[in-house]
This record gives C-alpha cells, sequence and structure tokens, in this order.
C-alpha cells in the first residue's frame, strides 16, 4: 500500500530525510552521472533525487501513483508531475532513456506489471535505476520511515522480479548503513557509517540500488531434441485372393 504523498513529503523535510536524500542520492548520482540530451523519468516518490538531473538531461518528467497522491514540482517551475495509473504510463513506446523509481516496487501490489510497463516506455539500451528497501536491513523494521513499509526485497528476489520482466541488472550499490534514528547529534555521523558499511561489505544497509538496462528480445528456453521414433510398418499375412 502507498503511503500518502503528505507523509512522504514531510519525512523528507525532516532532518533524518535530509539525510537520507544526500546519501541515497549520492550513489544515484553515481550511477546516472551522465545524462546530458537524454529524457529522465521518475516514478514513485522520486522528486528528492530528480533535481539534480534538471538541468542537464533533455527532459524530466515525475510521475506519482494514484493511490499515493501527487505533490507539485518543481515548487518554483512549470509543474513537471503527474498523477497517473502506474500501470499504464501516458507515454508512448520507447521515448524514455533513464527511470528512476524510488517508493514505488515495494509498495505497488502489481510490481511485475509496473516492471513491464517500464520497460515499454524505455527507449532500446534505456536503463532503470530501483531503490528499494533491503529485506535484512534495520530501515525495512522502522515503520516511521518509508523504507518501512511495503516489501522489502533480497537481492536474490528483486533479481528475479527483473529478469521477469525482461531487464538485466549490471550494477549494485547499497545506502543508509546509518541506523533510522532521527537525532540530530547522531546523524551527524551518518557519513562514518557509510563509509564503514561500504568498506566491510556489511549485508544490513537500508536499502538496495540496483541498475539493469533493458533486453530487446526476450530469450528462449533451447529444449534438447528428443530422438525421433520411426515407425515401422507391421506386414500381416493376408489371403491369396481365389
Amino acid at each position: 500500500m502507498f503511503p500518502d504523498v503528505v507523509d512522504l513529503r514531510s519525512f523528507y523535510a525532516q532532518p533524518l530525510g535530509v539525510v537520507t536524500r544526500r546519501l541515497v542520492g549520492r550513489a544515484i548520482r553515481t550511477r546516472f552521472d551522465d545524462v546530458s540530451n537524454l529524457s529522465v523519468l521518475g516514478i514513485g516518490y522520486a522528486t528528492p533525487y530528480l533535481g539534480v538531473f534538471r538541468e542537464e538531461c533533455e527532459r524530466t518528467l515525475a510521475f506519482m501513483p494514484g493511490a499515493q497522491g501527487v505533490t507539485r514540482w518543481p515548487s518554483a517551475a512549470p509543474t513537471l508531475a503527474a498523477l497517473v495509473d502506474e500501470t499504464e504510463l501516458p507515454l508512448s513506446n520507447g521515448v524514455i532513456d533513464r527511470v528512476l523509481a524510488v517508493h514505488l516496487l515495494e509498495m505497488t501490489p502489481n510490481a511485475a506489471e509496473v516492471l513491464r510497463e517500464v520497460w515499454r516506455v524505455l527507449a532500446p539500451g534505456g536503463r532503470l535505476l530501483c531503490v528499494v528497501p533491503n529485506r535484512r536491513g534495520v530501515w525495512a523494521r522502522a515503520d516511521t520511515t518509508p523504507f518501512g513499509h511495503g516489501q522489502p526485497f533480497s537481492r536474490s528476489q528483486i533479481t528475479s522480479l527483473l529478469r521477469e520482466a525482461l531487464f538485466t541488472p549490471v550494477g549494485w550499490d547499497e545506502a543508509l548503513y546509518v541506523p533510522p534514528v532521527p537525532r540530530t547529534w547522531f546523524l551527524r555521523t551518518a557519513v562514518a557509517w557509510e563509509r564503514v558499511g561500504h568498506s566491510v561489505s556489511a549485508p544490513f544497509a537500508g536499502v538496495h540500488i540496483v541498475e539493469a538496462t533493458k533486453q530487446v528480445y526476450k530469450p528462449v528456453p533451447i529444449r534438447k531434441r528428443e530422438r525421433l521414433r520411426v515407425l515401422e510398418p507391421v506386414l500381416a499375412p493376408q489371403p491369396a485372393g481365389g
């Protein structure tokens, strides 16, 4: 079930949300490092992470699911946000180069259908970047943050989901090793938590960040040839004509 857009906006306005945006945004920017002359679409509640792309990409859009609600974005310019059905995006086939999905796959009851729709609007060679809560992380157990709602994923689960929708995972990252403690003094240690977590490859990061590319052709399983059975005629004696 999607959280209300007002609650999402409120979270990112708080100190814990500000730190979340900085840490997750850094990993997103590392993956989508060059979007010059590309079209970028954010789905779910991706607006806290889309601002860095607006000045360099050819077009930026923010689609928010109807069950969540929509808020104006950007606040001081003509709006680029729209309320949509996440399983029926109002776009033509193959018109988007990059898709950023945040607070989406863990919330929607139709994750596989949503990914198929993302596949449809992505151009050949397009990239999808998913931010999903880590099943083993502390953030998935804390309902005081948006990552504590919905269905968290393990690496194998999100990989299977992407492959079923004809996406090939090509890169992984993690973020939010710092526990979701909303104390200002504790949040000052967030960068140190991230450095230690990355250096030791700790399994308890708050979110998985997986980059996937669109497969243009559907793989077809190869079946082993079965040995052909040759039917031999059976000759039965016939009475001689008299």
